[in-house]
């Protein structure tokens, strides 16, 4: 009988076992895993799961150092961040890749939902991209993705948009217009940073890697958008569902009165039985 699935992130491995499974035998599995995997130093049960939209999980210490940072490597970048704290998907390496090959030169790029930055970071490191703009809640994955993008040596061509979408995109639609210098005096007054100010407020490609929540963020994305925007966005659905959601994306673009073009769907991983992350790529023609 499988006992146990596992990923490894860098040094850390991170175990998942079946209802059952005595401490005894977890320890034995987690010494095993030492002794065959000499990169890994530390082995860290799953008991529980990404949770909420900061997708901060728990896990528990079962053998080797006693630490919860890691460095990752994938795609030429590498990636600091706290396995428990900040949000990392190593599954999606090969998404990452694909979507940085779509970048085409001179393209600026806004990923939501970014975490650490792997998503940002991937792009820019392997597309010509002018500049890849990076928004995250999370302070605590914000501070990684700083920290990772000087690791990687890519300051100045991935920004970080730090705080909730819904009020980064409103921050950005408010200086959409030609600045007066009063709209600039009340844009400080409402914590709009110098940075933002230098920020477009449209995109040429929106990625949307998206926790598992309710709300589509789909609003917000069109609000960024401009004719012939790429849009990537994620969402989870068993497969007979996925009529269901290229129906929300279509009725969210109607509300804001754009007209789009659905590129392609794809299965992006199971996520659970018969429950898969899929990843829809459409165009905003308006």
């Amino acid at each position: 009988m499988k006992q146990a699935s596992f990923d490894v992130l860098g040094n850390i491995a991170l175990v998942k076992f079946q209802k059952g499974v005595s401490s005894r035998t977890k320890k034995e599995f987690a010494r095993k895993l030492l002794s065959k995997q000499r990169s890994v130093k530390t082995v860290l049960e799953k008991t529980g799961r990404f949770k909420g939209r900061l997708r901060k999980q728990t896990t528990k210490y079962i053998a080797g150092e006693k630490t919860k940072e890691t460095l990752y490597k994938e795609n030429g970048c590498v990636f600091r961040f706290n396995v428990d704290s900040c949000y990392f998907s190593p599954r999606l390496s090969n998404e990452r890749d694909e979507i940085s090959k779509m970048v085409k030169t001179g393209q600026e790029v806004l990923v939501m939902f970014a975490g650490v930055g792997p998503y940002s970071i991937v792009i820019a490191k392997n597309s010509r991209a002018r500049k890849v703009y990076s928004n995250e809640i999370n302070r605590e994955a914000n501070k990684y993705a700083e920290l990772n993008i000087e690791l990687n040596k890519l300051k100045g061509k991935v920004v970080l948009l730090p705080g909730d979408i819904k009020r980064v995109t409103k921050k950005l639609t408010y200086l959409s217009h030609p600045p007066t210098q009063k709209k600039v005096v009340n844009a400080r007054k409402n914590f709009i940073s110098s940075s933002t100010l230098n920020v477009p407020a449209k995109f040429d490609i929106i990625v949307m890697p998206r926790p598992q929540l309710k709300d589509t963020f789909l609003h917000e994305a069109f609000l960024l958008s401009k004719k012939r925007t790429k849009v990537f966005y994620y969402d989870f659905c068993k497969e007979d569902e996925i009529p269901n959601v290229l129906k929300k994306v279509k009725s969210e673009a109607k509300k804001t009165k754009k007209k789009i073009k659905i590129l392609k769907v794809k299965k992006a991983g199971e996520i659970a039985p018969y429950k898969f992350r899929i990843r829809v790529d459409f165009r905003v023609l308006n």
